[in-house]
């Protein structure tokens, strides 16, 4: 087995998610969005070398998903900490935006009893928009990007919904629901 570097950049995403929560709890902001950046960051730099160096596995799509669903759930907790003003000015935004990350997840383990990894097109924008929002929000900037947001969180979580309930079998790296339709027509016998 050789040296995988984006799988090492995922893992490390997986032991900061705790660190944010810890900095968090003791009410560090800064430190907080130091390291959500850094997050955020190596995000984008681990997909990138793994397409780029042909590191791409089965293993590192897994690491990668669940990297995302720590960071994605640490990130409202560390809201709800630091900034207890926009969960009660944003409320419907805040619980729309934690619904929207526990729903699928929860259906994709009801459906193939583990997470999914579909990283989607519509999921990518969302967590790159959504990653900004949170940021300018930290930052004390406007709520209108978190809000619009928000909106495309929605939209994309809806497609992964979509897409656990038309897979007949589980699939990583399904960018859209189009893709996933032709997966469900391939397995379906003639004739059906």
């Amino acid at each position: 087995m050789r040296f995988n570097p984006a799988n090492v950049i995922t893992s490390c995403r997986i032991l900061l998610a705790p660190v944010l929560l810890v900095l968090a709890w003791r009410g560090l902001e800064r430190p907080f969005v130091i390291c959500l950046i850094v997050s955020l960051l190596s995000d984008i730099v681990d997909g990138q070398i793994a397409r780029r160096f042909h590191f791409a596995s089965e293993l590192g799509t897994k690491l990668d998903s669940w990297a995302d669903l720590l960071t994605y759930a640490s990130v409202p907790v560390a809201v709800w900490w630091l900034r207890p003003d926009v969960v009660a000015s944003e409320k419907i935004f805040f619980w729309v935006a934690v619904a929207s990350y526990v729903v699928p997840v929860a259906i994709g383990f009801v459906r193939f009893r583990q997470l999914t990894s579909y990283h989607t097109l519509l999921a990518r924008v969302s967590a790159y928009l959504l990653g900004l929002a949170v940021l300018v929000m930290f930052l004390h900037g406007p709520l209108l990007p978190l809000r619009i947001a928000v909106g495309v969180l929605v939209v994309a979580e809806l497609e992964e919904i979509a897409i656990t309930l038309v897979l007949p079998a589980p699939q990583s790296n399904v960018r859209h629901l189009g893709r996933a339709l032709r997966f469900r027509r391939a397995a379906t016998p003639a004739g059906r």
